[in-house]
């Protein structure tokens, strides 16, 4: 059920007080009258009431062991199967204390603290875990907590502490439409906040991060969630990460940034496991993922149907580290580099697919690899890309390398059906077939345009089947 905001201004302390005080303070001070909840470390007495969704929030209330199967990981690449074991090993260790009498007995996992369907409550119930340093808390079902308010930028509590959100069948937190704008909220310096079987939505900011903003030396974690809906005038539609962030199981979708990172902006370290990033969309570079000067890595994911104005329909490495492995990069779309753009900094693809993506006026329907970048791309498959100009499958300006890959079925509407390799770059191939790839005007397979190709074709290298030719300027290979 949608629950919205009923706020109700505290009675006066002494005579003559303000009660028309800030709604800022009285969240963090006042609203335990609202919640039910024991703000006793802000001088708010305990009473009867408060143990409603107010007991002692100590460490124990931390552990999680909610962590089921989603719906919308069914279609994941192991088949579905969850194998999240690792972090539900210490939940069943035995705890075998003097105090117990049978050996081997598991020890009941502490039940987190129940919130409400109210948004007041939610909003509490994080006040007090702050305060408390920590709190693990069980949001309701088939509930929608509705957040009507700016604090300092967002609808709940800057998280200061390790918090878990425990979400369930249908849980939602989301902004009100008819108010102001504000994102949902923000991972602050020393915060960790873990978000389980929750959607985040309906966050608008004119700064970085329109869903979640996680700050220098904040940590977020998901697991089977969904960030979507979100807007940002800035960059990072869903998510923006300056500190440690975590994706399993979740999806970033239908997301909007004005600038970098329709889906996710990133200058920190961002980690993306069996999730979906898709249909998100910026207005400059990496509609799905925007990594700048950052680490990122990806594995067993999903990164399809986003798009830009600009450059990187799928994801852009702008600087920093990156790693994709067994994912799926598709059906991307972007006036230039459809599908990966690695920008700088050094780029590592294995057994990744990257197919169906386009540049829809500009080079590098696939993949294109500026200057000042190390690319290895090992196990994989380019296929079915399409540049307006030159490329249609990878664009090379830098050092690129091909291992074990096939580059299929691309098109350009100028050079290079297959790759393009521009003039001071190198690239080699290890046994890697290029086949059935087309330019309109030259170099079907691939086009040299003052560089150097290693084909290495005693590894097995073909390249063979692409029109007009196979190819211009490349030593060993059969025009």
């Amino acid at each position: 059920m949608n629950q919205q905001n009923h706020i109700h201004e505290p009675e006066p302390e002494r005579p003559g007080a303000d009660r028309a005080r800030s709604r800022r303070r009285w969240w963090a001070v006042g609203l335990a009258s609202v919640a039910g909840l024991a703000l006793t470390t802000v001088g708010v007495a305990a009473t009867p009431a408060a143990d409603a969704i107010g007991r002692t929030l100590s460490a124990d209330d931390r552990s999680d062991k909610r962590d089921q199967p989603h719906e919308g990981d069914r279609r994941d690449d192991d088949g579905g199967k969850r194998d999240d074991a690792k972090n539900k090993s210490d939940e069943g260790k035995n705890d075998k204390g003097k105090g117990d009498k049978g050996k081997g007995k598991k020890t009941a996992t502490p039940k987190g603290t129940p919130v409400p369907c109210d948004a007041d409550a939610l909003i509490a119930a994080i006040t007090l875990a702050n305060a408390r340093d920590g709190a693990v808390l069980d949001l309701a079902k088939d509930c929608t907590y509705l957040l009507t308010a700016d604090i300092d930028g967002n609808g709940l509590p800057a998280i200061t502490a390790p918090i878990t959100l425990n979400g369930g069948k249908n849980t939602t937190i989301e902004r009100a439409a008819a108010v102001d704008p504000f994102r949902i909220l923000t991972v602050d310096t020393g915060g960790n906040l873990t978000l389980n079987k929750l959607t985040i939505t309906g966050g608008q900011t004119d700064s970085d991060g329109g869903g979640i903003l996680v700050n220098p030396a904040g940590t977020l974690t998901t697991n089977h969630s969904t960030i979507t809906r979100n807007i940002t005038n800035a960059n990072g539609g869903g998510i923006a990460n300056n500190g440690t962030t975590t994706l399993h199981h979740s999806t970033v979708s239908r997301n909007i940034s004005g600038t970098t990172g329709g889906g996710i902006f990133s200058t920190g370290l961002l980690t993306v496991k069996k999730s979906h990033v898709a249909d998100n969309t910026a207005g400059a570079a990496g509609g799905g993922i925007n990594s700048n000067e950052g680490t990122m890595l990806v594995e067993h994911s999903r990164i399809t149907g986003n798009q830009t104005a600009t450059s990187a329909g799928g994801v852009e490495l702008f600087g920093g580290t990156g790693i994709v492995t067994k994912t799926e990069i598709t059906n991307n779309t972007a006036s230039a580099t459809g599908g990966v753009l690695a920008n700088s900094g050094q780029l590592t693809l294995r057994a990744v697919v990257i197919a169906n993506n386009t540049a829809i006026s500009g080079l590098a329907g696939g993949l294109s690899v500026n200057p000042a970048t190390t690319t290895v791309v090992e196990d994989s498959t380019i296929k079915n890309n399409t540049a307006a100009a030159n490329g249609g499958g990878i664009f090379n300006f830098d050092s690129l390398v091909l291992r074990n890959t096939k580059v299929i079925g691309n098109q350009s509407g100028n050079q290079g059906g297959g790759i393009l390799n521009g003039p001071n770059a190198t690239l080699s191939l290890f046994d890697t077939q290029v086949v059935k790839n087309i330019a309109v005007t030259d170099g079907g397979g691939i086009f040299n345009s003052g560089g150097v190709v290693n084909l290495n074709t005693a590894t097995g290298t073909i390249v063979i089947k692409n029109r007009p030719n196979n190819c211009v300027d490349v030593p060993g290979c059969a025009g």
